[in-house]
């Protein structure tokens, strides 16, 4: 039996089909193509050539990320655990306050399922977010892998031996792919600086959960609520920034660029992919033409009497040219209307 439409009710036959082969299709790849981005040497790193005694490339080394203040699986863990919960109670407290904007139903017909909204409500921003998460990774896998950048410390970690290389002087230029002496993992990393990575999840996670608390959140009796949890993430992801360039692993046009490429995935998802949280509301109908005046009156607009106006009448008739012309009634009907009885 088919599903009656009812006011306020969206009835969907190919909401699940595309969900199962489309939507988890495109995810599946996305994380998969961040996997060999991140963990293979599938995609291998460009190797640039450097100037002897660089001191822009000649930072002591500070040791490996798992040693940073900001380790990478505290970043990981903040950008994965703050959205989440952030969209959960949001959506919860939507729910059961009804606020507007977040009431919608939609049914899935062929006698398959009903989706509860707040369920599809949740499954689609958390899905959007880790698609956009897993995008970002791979944009920014990415452009370390195409150009290949070296971080501050990248001379403390590849070691070269000057002397075997003939540098005599700061303005020659080194190419050759074996002039690192160090070890070979720390030489690749020390290879990918930019841009950011760290940098554009933490950006990309705070821009993210900053536009929902400011689309959704419905605060009543204080206006500070929203503004101080927004500027408390941003400047959580601004600090990620300052301790990767204070301790020497990326350089600041590294950071900005992260900042750049996490803040435009995350306004682009939300604005033109999830309709900055809201529900699409329908098409208000068209307002009613206004009716001609022949239609109101029932009469046809030529035969309504035409009155001169009385002041008019007092004036009396203008004069152009030797010639009388009358303003009013009698100019407007022009030749076609005369006298019906003519003088003798």
């Amino acid at each position: 039996m088919a599903v009656e439409e009812k006011p306020g009710v969206k009835s969907s036959s190919s909401i699940v089909p595309c969900f199962l082969f489309v939507e988890l299709v495109i995810m599946a790849g996305t994380v998969l193509l961040a996997y060999y981005f991140e963990y293979t040497d599938t995609f291998p790193v460009h190797v640039q050539g450097f100037f002897c005694y660089d001191k822009s490339f000649s930072k002591p080394y500070p040791g490996p990320d798992d040693t940073s203040k900001i380790p990478p699986v505290l970043i990981y863990s903040l950008v994965t655990a703050i959205p989440t919960v952030t969209i959960l109670v949001g959506e919860l407290c939507a729910f059961f306050t009804k606020a507007a904007g977040t009431q919608e139903k939609t049914i899935v017909t062929a006698d398959c399922c009903y989706f509860n909204p707040l369920l599809r409500r949740i499954i689609r921003f958390l899905g959007v977010y880790a698609f956009g998460l897993f995008t970002t990774t791979i944009f920014a896998n990415a452009g370390q892998v195409v150009t290949g950048n070296q971080t501050p410390h990248f001379l403390s970690a590849c070691r070269p031996n000057y002397t075997a290389l003939g540098c005599q002087s700061t303005v020659q230029y080194v190419t050759e792919r074996r002039a690192c002496t160090g070890n070979p993992l720390i030489v690749t990393s020390a290879r990918k600086s930019f841009p950011s990575k760290d940098a554009a999840l933490s950006v990309y996670s705070a821009v993210y959960t900053v536009m929902y608390v400011t689309l959704v959140f419905r605060t009543k009796g204080t206006r500070l609520t929203k503004p101080t949890i927004s500027l408390t993430l941003l400047c959580l992801a601004m600090l990620v920034g300052v301790i990767r360039v204070a301790e020497y692993r990326n350089h600041w046009a590294d950071v900005l660029a992260g900042y750049f490429t996490g803040t435009a995935i995350a306004v682009f998802l939300v604005t033109c992919v999830i309709n900055r949280f809201q529900q699409l509301q329908p098409r208000p109908p068209p307002p009613p033409r206004a009716q001609r005046p022949e239609s109101v009156l029932g009469v046809p607009m030529g035969t309504l009497p035409c009155v001169d106006s009385p002041l008019e009448k007092l004036s009396g008739p203008q004069v152009r040219g030797g010639v009388g012309v009358r303003d009013g009634c009698s100019h407007k009907r022009g030749a076609a209307i005369r006298d019906p009885v003519s003088p003798t």
